[in-house]
C-alpha cells in the first residue's frame, strides 16, 4: 500500500496547484524569483512533464465552486419525499445526510462541526456565475466563455428507486442551469470488477453504501485507496479525493481501540469531506419490505447488513418454495470483485457470513465466538520492534520501521524511532469455526479452505481491489486441530473491529489449484459456487431465476422451506407479482418505499409490510479527475 500512496503523491506533486484546486485546497503560490539565463536563449516552450492517469482535474467538477453550487441546488427533502411520500415531514427530515456518517450515529461530527449546504438555489446560481458558467438570456442551460454548455453525465442503476429520485434531481439541476444527462446502467456494468465504478467511468455517479455496524471508511477516503491503472485499480476511492489531513485521520479512526479518539478523528474527516465535496451525501434509506401475508420467519432488523441472515427460517404456508423477487440480476457470485448488493444477498444464501450484524452490533454465527480482549480470544501484546519490521505508523500507514518514523508505542505515546527497538502493541486473535461445517458435496470445511481465502483475497490477480487487511497482517497460523486460524497483526494495528472474522471460506478441495487470475471467469466461482450454508444453488437460468435447494449437509437446523428461488422480474411488474402471489418477498433493493398500493393491500390482509430505519445511504459521487 505504501508504494501506491507514494506513487500517487509523486504524481500529484507535478501538478500541485491544479490538484489542490480540484480538491478544494489552496493552489500553490507562484514563484516570485528565478535564476535568469544570461548566455542561453530564453526557452520558447515549457518543458513537457509526463502525467500519469487521472492527474488532470475534471474541467467542470474540478472547480470547488461548481461542486458547492451542485450541493446548494440539491433539495434533499424533495428527493426523500419522492421515494418516501408516506413518511411525515419530520421523519423525512430525519433521513437527510450531511456527511458520510448518519446524523444519529455515534461518530457523526455534529451539525456545528461540518459545512452544511442547505437548499439555496440563488446561492448555487451565484457560485456558478463566479465559476464562469453564465446563463444567456432566454437560455435554459449555462455556458462558459467558450460557449460550452454546462452538461454532466450522471450514471446510476436501473432500480426504480433511483429512477424516481434521479428524475427529481435532474430537474433540480436544470433549475440552476445545469444539464444532467442521466444514464441508468445495468448493475452488472455499474458494479462490475472491470467496468463502471471500478474503472472510474463516470462524471457524477449515484449508488448506496450498505450500512454497517461500524463507520469504517478507510478504503473509501484514504489517499492510498485511489484506483489507478498504474496500481492495478486497487482501492475504492474512485472519486480520486486526496486530502492528506482527512486521509491520515480516517486511518487513525480505524486504528485505535479508544472510542473518543475515533470520534475526534472522524470529526476531522467529516470537516474536510464537507469542505471539499468529493461526494454529495443525500439521505439514509429506510429499508422497506413487503411479503405474502402467510410468509413466516422473515425478520428484518435495524443495523443488519443483509436482511436474509435467517433465510433458513422463512416459509410460505402451504408451499415448499419461497420466491424472492429481484429487479437486478447479479453479474457474478464472486463477491470479492462483484460489489452489487443483490450478488451479496444471493451469495449469503449459500455461504452465510461468519458473523451477523443486528442492531448495529456483532454476533457470532459460524465461528464459535468472536475473540475479544474481554473473553481472552484476543491478546494485545507488548512486542519489541526493530528497524526493518513492517508496522503501522502514527498516521495509520503501513511502513517499514526506520529512523525518523513516528509510531505509537505501547504506552500510547507518539514517538520518533531513532534506532534500537521500540515497544509497540500487537493484536493476536484466534478464530475457530463451529464444528460440523460441511460443503454440499460432503467434504468438511477445513483450515485449508480458510487458507485459500487468505491467499485469494490477498492476490491482486484475483481481481480484489483493496488489500488493507492483507497489508496489516503479520502472519496467519492455520490450525491443524480444528478449522480456524490465529491472526497476528503487524505491530501498531489497533483496529477496533479486530474481533470480526478476517478470511473468507473457499473450497480448497475444488479450487485449490485454480490460478488467482482465473477465478473471476471460472464458472465454479462465478456461477456455480459450492455451498456450506442452508441452501445450495442448483440452477441459474440467466435473465430468469436462481434456484436453490436445501443443503443436507448444513450444520444448522434444516431450512423450513426445502426450496428457494430468486426470480428476476422487472420494476414495473414487481408489486403486481407480489399481490398476485407469484412472488413472496420484495425487499429494499426493489421497493422505493411504502406506497398507497402496498398500504391498501396490507389493510386487506393480502400482504405484510416492514419499514426499518436503515444505515444504508444514497449519495452522488463526483469524479474529480479525468484520464
Amino acid at each position: 500500500m505504501l508504494r501506491n500512496r507514494l506513487f500517487f503523491v509523486l504524481g500529484l506533486l507535478v501538478i500541485a496547484s491544479m490538484v489542490l484546486s480540484a480538491c478544494g485546497g489552496a493552489a500553490a503560490p507562484a514563484a516570485t524569483e528565478a535564476p535568469v539565463a544570461t548566455e542561453a536563449p530564453a526557452a520558447t516552450e515549457a518543458p513537457v512533464v509526463e502525467q500519469t492517469s487521472f492527474t488532470t482535474p475534471h474541467p467542470i467538477l474540478g472547480d470547488l465552486k461548481v461542486r458547492q453550487a451542485l450541493s446548494y441546488c440539491t433539495n434533499k427533502a424533495d428527493l426523500i419525499k419522492s421515494v418516501y411520500p408516506l413518511l411525515t415531514e419530520e421523519e423525512q427530515a430525519s433521513l437527510i445526510m450531511n456527511t458520510f456518517i448518519p446524523r444519529a450515529h455515534w461518530a457523526y461530527a455534529g451539525d456545528e462541526n461540518v459545512t452544511i449546504y442547505p437548499f439555496d438555489v440563488e446561492k448555487g446560481k451565484a457560485l456558478l456565475d463566479e465559476a464562469g458558467w453564465t446563463l444567456p438570456e432566454g437560455a435554459t442551460f449555462r455556458v462558459n466563455a467558450a460557449g460550452d454548455e454546462l452538461a454532466l453525465k450522471f450514471t446510476t442503476t436501473t432500480a426504480a428507486f433511483r429512477q424516481t429520485w434521479a428524475s427529481i434531481w435532474e430537474k433540480q439541476m436544470a433549475d440552476c442551469g445545469v444539464r444532467v444527462v442521466r444514464l441508468h446502467a445495468p448493475a452488472s456494468w455499474w458494479f462490475g470488477d472491470t467496468t463502471g465504478i471500478a474503472r472510474r467511468d463516470y462524471e457524477l455517479g449515484a449508488f448506496a453504501w450498505v450500512g454497517q455496524a461500524d463507520p469504517g471508511g478507510q478504503t473509501l477516503y484514504a489517499c492510498d485507496q485511489i484506483p489507478l491503472p498504474e496500481n492495478g485499480w486497487e482501492g475504492q476511492n474512485a472519486m480520486g479525493w486526496c486530502n492528506e489531513l482527512a486521509s491520515s485521520n480516517i486511518k487513525l479512526a480505524n486504528n485505535t481501540l479508544v472510542k473518543d479518539d475515533r470520534i475526534a478523528a472522524y470529526t476531522i474527516v467529516q470537516q474536510e469531506f464537507t469542505k471539499d465535496i468529493p461526494s454529495i451525501p443525500l439521505f439514509n434509506r429506510t429499508e422497506t419490505f413487503a411479503t405474502a401475508a402467510d410468509l413466516t420467519g422473515f425478520a428484518p432488523a435495524p443495523g443488519q447488513e443483509y436482511y436474509n441472515y435467517n433465510v433458513q427460517e422463512w416459509a410460505k404456508a402451504g408451499s415448499d418454495t419461497v420466491v424472492l423477487g429481484f429487479t437486478q440480476e447479479p453479474a457474478s457470485l464472486f463477491v470479492l470483485v462483484e460489489d452489487a448488493f443483490v450478488a451479496n444477498i444471493a451469495y449469503q444464501i449459500i455461504r452465510p457470513a461468519q458473523e451477523i450484524h443486528l442492531n448495529y452490533d456483532f454476533k457470532a454465527s459460524l465461528v464459535k465466538e468472536l475473540p475479544t480482549l474481554e473473553n481472552g480470544g484476543t491478546t494485545n501484546n507488548d512486542v519489541e520492534v526493530s528497524a526493518g519490521a513492517m508496522v503501522v505508523d502514527s498516521n495509520g500507514d503501513v511502513v517499514e520501521l526506520a529512523a525518523g518514523v513516528s509510531v505509537i508505542n505501547a504506552a500510547g505515546e507518539t514517538v520518533e524511532f531513532t534506532g534500537g527497538t521500540v515497544t509497540m502493541k500487537q493484536l493476536v486473535s484466534r478464530f475457530e469455526l463451529v464444528d460440523g461445517l460441511t460443503w454440499e458435496d460432503g467434504t468438511p470445511v477445513s483450515s485449508a479452505d480458510l487458507e485459500l481465502g487468505y491467499k485469494i483475497d490477498c492476490d491482486p490477480e484475483s481481481g480484489a481491489t483493496s488489500f488493507i487487511t492483507c497489508d496489516k497482517t503479520a502472519s496467519v497460523e492455520f490450525l491443524t486441530d480444528a478449522a480456524g486460524y490465529v491472526q497476528t497483526w503487524i505491530p501498531g494495528v489497533q483496529d477496533p473491529l479486530y474481533f470480526v472474522p478476517v478470511w473468507r471460506i473457499y473450497p480448497a478441495h475444488q479450487l485449490g489449484d485454480l490460478p488467482a487470475k482465473d477465478w473471476a471467469t471460472d464458472p465454479r466461482v462465478a456461477e456455480t459456487p459450492l455451498a456450506y450454508g442452508p441452501y445450495k444453488l442448483v440452477e441459474w437460468v440467466k435473465g430468469e431465476k436462481l434456484v436453490f435447494a436445501a443443503n443436507e449437509y448444513w450444520v444448522g437446523s434444516a431450512p423450513v422451506s426445502p426450496n428457494f428461488v430468486i426470480q428476476i422480474i422487472t420494476p414495473e411488474s414487481a408489486e403486481g407479482l407480489l399481490l398476485g402471489g407469484e412472488v413472496d418477498i420484495l425487499a429494499s433493493e426493489t421497493l422505493a418505499g411504502l406506497n398507497e398500493t402496498l398500504k391498501a393491500a396490507e389493510a386487506e390482509g393480502k400482504i405484510k409490510t416492514f419499514v426499518e430505519a436503515g444505515g444504508t445511504w444514497e449519495h452522488i459521487d463526483v469524479q474529480l479527475f479525468i484520464r
